[in-house]
């Protein structure tokens, strides 16, 4: 049995690489561990976080899920449109996993946050899914 985050991580990668939207503006720079000197912008796996939700006999889980955006480009507008592509992304595409059942995933919201190296814009994209395990 595969354990619902691994495969819901998989789910969206695959999802997000290949989305065109977003591989306009990343190519296929996502991570889940960034390399030294990574191209900007780039897409990356965030904090992730699961909470067992059972009920007559269902094993389930709700999960809040993080994709973080980053951009070194001069202000906010190139790390808003990753940002905005991943959400469609996301949101426009339905995604299967293959052992577990998802319920649900939905948008829930966008946080533009400050680097302290003054050149980096980050955005951080939460997502929360339900999932259910046979």
């Amino acid at each position: 049995m595969t354990s619902p985050l691994l495969e819901l991580q998989g789910a969206v990668v695959a999802c997000l690489k290949g989305y065109a939207g977003l591989a306009e503006l990343i190519a296929d720079r996502v991570f889940d561990r960034v390399p030294d000197r990574a191209a900007f912008p780039y897409v990356s796996w965030g904090p992730e976080q699961a909470i067992g939700d059972d009920a007559d006999g269902i094993t389930g889980f709700d999960i809040t899920i993080q994709i973080d955006a980053w951009s070194q480009k001069v202000g906010l507008p190139e790390v808003k449109r990753v940002a905005e592509q991943v959400r469609l992304a996301l949101i426009e595409q339905e995604l299967t996993l293959k052992d577990n059942a998802l319920v649900l995933l939905e948008y829930r919201q966008t946080r533009i946050l400050p680097e302290p190296d003054g050149l980096t814009s980050h955005a951080a994209i939460e997502f929360a899914a339900f999932i259910e395990q046979p």
